[in-house]
Order: structure tokens, then sequence, then C-alpha cells
């Protein structure tokens, strides 16, 4: 009997805690993805949550989406960070349609994956790091361009101010393709200060020194949120 009880309560305390873990979903929200992992190095994985919003709401327009950090705290999950800038809305892709790419934690850094476009082409890596009291970007990837015309890679590390840029201009013929022209450029930009909450609340332009190449680095989202 003592022995029953014991696993009895066992399968309660997990059942219970398993429970408490649910993914919430706010009311007339979807989840589209998830994410665990230690992102405040306290030894304890958060959740990160990518979400539909308005999914009740007949349009063609693009429906707007938020990202929100959660917390463990009393076995329910607590509200770290939330942002309605750091993700595009679900038609902001183009031609390609959806842009949201995936969310992943690795090495305590959150990554965020979005991409679009049509016969031009573009895609991006957003790297967060929580300090400070807040998810810090300090990271940007992307590549962008057109098949036979060029292509655009960035690295730009927001912690030092070091941004890499690699241009490669492409022809095409019916046998092959050759790259004619390449433009590669190294330089520093400090002081932007990017962060979850305001991603994308302006635009955020960077003309390059050397061949004059303009960056985007952020653009102003237009959502139904009013902000």
């Amino acid at each position: 009997m003592i022995k029953l009880s014991l696993i009895s309560f066992i399968f309660i305390l997990l059942n219970s805690s398993i429970l408490a873990q649910e993914i919430p979903v706010p009311e007339n929200y979807s989840i589209i993805q998830s994410a665990k992992g230690d992102l405040d190095k306290d030894g304890q994985d958060e959740l990160v949550v990518a979400y539909e919003t308005n999914i009740n709401r007949q349009t063609e327009e693009s429906t707007p989406r938020e990202l929100i950090i959660y917390k463990l705290v009393d076995k329910q999950w607590t509200i770290l960070e939330k942002s309605k800038n750091a993700l595009y809305g679900n038609r902001d892709g183009g031609m390609m349609g959806d842009p949201f790419g995936q969310l992943a934690i690795k090495d305590g850094i959150l990554l965020i994956d979005q991409n679009g476009g049509s016969s031009w082409k573009w895609g991006h890596t957003d790297k967060y790091r929580y300090q400070n009291g807040a998810f810090i970007l300090i990271g940007y990837t992307s590549v962008s361009g057109k098949p036979c015309e060029y292509w655009t890679n960035i690295d730009f590390n927001l912690s030092t101010g070091e941004l890499v840029i690699e241009k490669e201009y492409e022809k095409c013929t019916d046998a092959d393709q050759e790259i004619y022209k390449t433009e590669n450029e190294t330089f520093f930009k400090k002081g932007l200060k990017i962060n979850l909450q305001n991603r994308n609340e302006k635009e955020v332009k960077i003309v390059s020194p050397k061949y004059r190449h303009e960056i985007y680095i952020a653009i102003k989202l237009v959502n139904e949120f009013g902000e």
C-alpha cells in the first residue's frame, strides 16, 4: 500500500509539473514555433514562443506576429520579455509567402531566422543575448540578391561594431554561372542600440564607406498593434 501510494504521488507530481509547463497560448493567438534554452545563465531553461495573432480574422493583408519569452516561476510560465517588432507578418515574405524561418537557442543566444523575396531573395538571422535585463541584438547576418545578377553577404557584430560585406556579381550562360566581379569591405559601425523591443520600430540604414553599399539593418514594421 505504501509503495502504491508513493508511485501515485510521483505520478501526480510529474503530471502536475508537465501541465504547469504547457506552452501558454493567449486568446486569439496560435503557436508558430517554440524553443527552450537557458538564456539568462541561471541554469534553468526559458521558453521562447513565436505567435500568430488575430487567427480568427479573415483578411488578405499581412497578419502581425508576436514573440514572447517566458521564465518558469513557481511551475508557471511567466512573461520575461515580449516583442511586437522582432517578427515580420505572415505575408511579409513577398512571393515566397511566410517569412518565418525558425527559432533556436544555442549557447545561451536566441537566434531568429526570417527570409523572403521572389526572383530577388533575402534572408537574415538575428542573434540576441540577455544582458542588463534586456535582450540585446548582438549579431546580424544576411544574404540577399538575384541569381545571375549579384549576391550580398553581410556579417555584422554589433558588440564590436565590425561589419563585413561580401558582394559577388555573376552572369549566367546556358552552360554555367560566372562570378565576374567581387567587392569585399570591412569597417566599423558602433553605437547602434537595438533590442528585441525596438527591433523594427524605425529604419536603420548603413552606407558602406568604400563601395557605398546601402545596408538595411532594420525596417519600420507597419502593424495593427499601433506601435
